[in-house]
């Protein structure tokens, strides 16, 4: 695996910045925002100057009680073999839980759950990173993920939990550095012990994000300037070992491209300084070499029914209503539950633009008391149209009140839940047209 340099994630919002971004040796693309026939031209025209693209999944849910889904699997090795990627990353966690393994209904998080740092935990995340560095056509790096709750009686540090993953799958390591700052705040980990029992060798490389604190309660939002702590954590990785590659993040509240270039700088002048610092020989970089890695024991049905009962019971107290498992703080609990529900509004209006312009400012309240009481149990184009049907149901509430304003959220939920979208001919809508009528009488 070759050094990757410094980078920043590609999004399509902020793609004329990216390409026209001084010093820019990578770049990271959400892989389930990708689609190999159709890759977005700036993408294709950054490949072609030499610039590193590295697609990022976000759904396999590694960390979940299931094995990964195979057609998932494939779609990320497709992407990689598009783009003509050197690795690919996916996250420590878990994203949906129930289904058959525990004989309850699916739910999807729409976000990254933590797994418990428990010897059970480890065995399955272990099977299921082999199976899927089996599928992929290039190495796996998996990312250490921001937490806002934590599990009870958990076994192990965040530091031993990455250690034991990589020496036992031989799997590379993305450190975020922003998410070492949002547990030091929220779960009190301590971001120097987890770098000093991380085994630095196995770094493939680091992300570095923005977030806000609020109530005591730090937000991994990618969506505000870089902190200084996040840097100082930054600086401390770098004075450890030169990692291959730096990357900054930001999904949302893009702002200039000056502004962009200077976060980039600031990134440079962390490693810089901890480069500076070095505590182990002059120009030592993390490896990819590592050696073979050891035959690991198979997850049994009995473990991951286990795991797949305690991820059940945690995410049906966030998305479902269901009582806090026991040992889980519950406030923090209420603020994990809003924060999902605020993010899955946020999703479904980006997924189905039409909807808040439908229901102005009526959008946002009406969503999330639907999300309240009906968890997501597909994706967010799914969801939508389960938010606008629950909208149309006789118990709708104030949100579609007017009339013409259902009448509009009629149209667009008929266009959209067939099969295929309704024709736009004359004769077709003046047929439909004349259907409604009828039916009035």
């Amino acid at each position: 695996m070759r050094r990757l340099g410094t980078g920043i994630g590609w999004r399509p919002e902020i793609a004329d910045a990216v390409e026209g971004m001084p010093g820019i040796d990578w770049v990271e693309a959400v892989s389930e925002n990708l689609c190999p026939g159709h890759l977005p031209e700036s993408l294709l025209r950054l490949r072609e100057r030499g610039v590193t693209v590295v697609p990022h999944g976000v759904s396999l849910g590694l960390g979940g009680a299931e094995r990964p889904d195979a057609g998932r699997l494939a779609a990320l090795a497709d992407r990689a073999e598009a783009l003509g990627s050197p690795l690919v990353t996916e996250h420590i966690a878990f994203v949906r839980a129930g289904g058959a393994l525990t004989a309850s209904p699916h739910l999807e998080a729409g976000h990254l759950l933590p797994v418990p740092r428990t010897r059970d935990a480890l065995d399955v995340l272990c099977e299921n990173v082999r199976i899927a560095q089996d599928a992929l056509p290039v190495p796996l790096a998996v990312e250490n993920i921001a937490a806002l709750v934590a599990w009870p009686d958990e076994e192990l540090t965040e530091g031993q939990f990455l250690y034991e993953l990589a020496d036992r799958t031989g799997v590379r390591l993305l450190i975020d550095v922003a998410n070492l700052h949002t547990n030091h705040v929220n779960i009190g980990a301590d971001p120097a012990e987890a770098l000093g029992e991380l085994p630095l060798e196995a770094i493939a490389y680091v992300h570095v994000a923005g977030g806000f604190e609020r109530d005591g309660v730090w937000h991994d939002s990618h969506a505000h300037p870089v902190p200084r702590p996040v840097l100082d954590i930054l600086t401390d990785l770098a004075s450890r070992v030169a990692p291959p590659g730096v990357l900054l993040e930001r999904d949302e509240n893009f702002p200039g491209a000056g502004e962009l270039e200077a976060e980039v700088e600031a990134i440079r002048d962390a490693v810089a300084r901890g480069r500076a610092e070095s505590r182990g020989p002059a120009g030592r970089e993390a490896s990819a070499a590592r050696a073979a890695p050891p035959e690991a024991n198979v997850a049994d049905h009995a473990v991951r029914q286990r795991l797949g009962l305690a991820q059940t019971a945690l995410l049906s107290a966030l998305v479902a209503g269901a009582p806090a498992p026991e040992g889980f703080d519950r406030v923090r609990l209420g603020v994990q539950a809003r924060a999902l529900a605020g993010k899955r509004a946020d999703v479904v209006a980006k997924v189905a633009p039409e909807l808040p312009v439908i229901l102005g400012p009526a959008y946002r309240p009406a969503f999330l008391a639907y999300a309240r009481g009906c968890p997501m149990g597909a994706g967010y184009r799914r969801d939508a149209l389960d938010f606008a049907e629950r909208l149309l149901s006789a118990d709708a509430g104030p949100a579609t009140e007017d009339a013409g304003v259902r009448r509009e959220l009629r149209e667009w939920w008929l266009e959209r839940s067939g099969p295929v979208p309704r024709s736009r001919r004359p004769g077709m809508r003046w047929a439909r047209a004349t259907r409604r009528v009828l039916l009035r009488r």
